[in-house]
């Protein structure tokens, strides 16, 4: 409808369908418009922004220097359990738990009242082969001399004579070995330190039955011990016996004194691997003049792996790309990655130790990863140091 002055004129009703689809026309123009504007400066966007750079490194022969902690034991240099050699009642204790004893000091005395019985019987055995040895060669030195005048005495009777002389210095010679015998056997009524040490254990108390079987005897009469020295055993995995030698030195810690470290110097290797854990026993020599150490303790052994194995590299652990297909790093040769499959060894402060088909200055790809597909080309790549 339009107006002209005081008269209303109405428009024709294709006038008004023409007007509304001009406007759609326009609106829908003008969005196709905008839209295609934005899609161009989306991709000139994209076009325009760089791929970020891939970071690599060239590769260096380095050192790997790590160690592990092995479980050892400390023992007495020397220890020894002290047991009565014959059958006997013990007549006084000398010493006790905790006393230090010097090598040869008396321990402990005996009683056993029929040793001094066979002493004494051994004896007078003795004294009586003395006797017909004497007499025997006695007789025989006066024969001998009597020969001389010729038809006083005759061959076999001399003879005879000479093999009754040596027959009772045999029986002499025995009596003796019988008499040191029993004398030995009465000494052992007496027990001296074999070494140095500390009395770590006693079994028995006086009056107590003792001796090499029986009741009595289960127990040794004292455990003695060596303190000032001491064994660290260890025993060491197959796979790092190539780091010790007998010059190599190890600390470790107890669980007492936790805020202190001790030196040990490796003394003795056993030059076999035990059958069951296939591991070489090691032992190393500790001083121990103060004391701070007990034999039994448990101790935590820190056993340095030093040094480079032949063909190694040192590597990121994060340039090691672990995939189903096994181990890799990857190599950048002529703008494209390959994948080289590697061997690893001993890792310690984000390092690992790599073996495969690789030389020095060849180029590898810091963080490894299975977007970079092996053989794809590799436009933006910034090579720095390995660390």
């Amino acid at each position: 409808m339009r107006i002209t002055g005081n008269k209303y004129h109405f428009m024709k009703p294709a006038s008004k369908f023409a007007l509304i689809f001009l406007s759609v026309g326009v609106s829908a123009m003008a969005l196709q418009s905008c839209s295609s504007s934005e899609a161009k400066d989306d991709k000139e966007h994209k076009e325009g922004a760089a791929a970020p750079a891939l970071e690599a490194f060239t590769l260096e022969q380095g050192q790997l220097s790590t160690s592990i902690k092995i479980p050892g034991e400390l023992v007495a240099f020397q220890r020894v359990d002290l047991y009565a050699k014959v059958s006997s009642f013990v007549k006084k204790l000398y010493v006790d738990v905790g006393s230090e004893v010097k090598a040869g000091q008396l321990l402990v005395t005996m009683e056993a009242p029929e040793l001094n019985s066979q002493l004494s019987g051994a004896e007078s055995r003795l004294k009586s082969q003395e006797a017909i040895y004497l007499s025997s060669k006695a007789t025989y030195d006066r024969l001998l001399e009597t020969s001389k005048t010729p038809g006083t005495v005759s061959q076999n009777d001399l003879d005879i004579a000479y093999a009754k002389q040596k027959s009772d210095l045999a029986q002499l010679d025995a009596a003796k070995a019988s008499y040191r015998e029993v004398g030995d056997t009465r000494n052992y009524l007496e027990i001296r330190a074999p070494f140095s040490g500390v009395i770590s254990r006693r079994n028995v108390s006086a009056g107590a039955y003792v001796g090499p079987a029986g009741k009595g005897s289960d127990l040794p009469i004292f455990t003695l011990q060596e303190q000032k020295k001491l064994r660290l055993v260890v025993s060491i995995p197959e796979a790092y016996n190539s780091y010790l030698n007998n010059s190599s030195e190890v600390q470790f810690t107890t669980k007492s004194m936790l805020n202190q470290t001790f030196t040990a110097k490796v003394s003795r290797l056993s030059g076999a691997l035990d059958e069951r854990l296939r591991s070489q026993s090691i032992e190393m020599d500790v001083n121990n003049d103060n004391k701070q150490l007990l034999p039994g303790m448990v101790a935590e052994v820190a056993i340095p792996l030093t040094g480079n194995h032949t063909g190694a590299f040192v590597v990121p652990s994060k340039a090691v790309l672990n995939s189903t297909q096994g181990v890799y790093v990857i190599k950048v040769v002529n703008g494209k990655a390959v994948w080289v499959p590697v061997k690893t060894g001993r890792k310690a402060d984000d390092k690992t130790e790599i073996f495969g088909d690789l030389a020095l200055n060849d180029t590898i790809i810091k963080v490894a990863s299975e977007e970079i597909r092996d053989s794809s080309a590799i436009k933006h790549i910034n090579v720095t140091g390995a660390k």
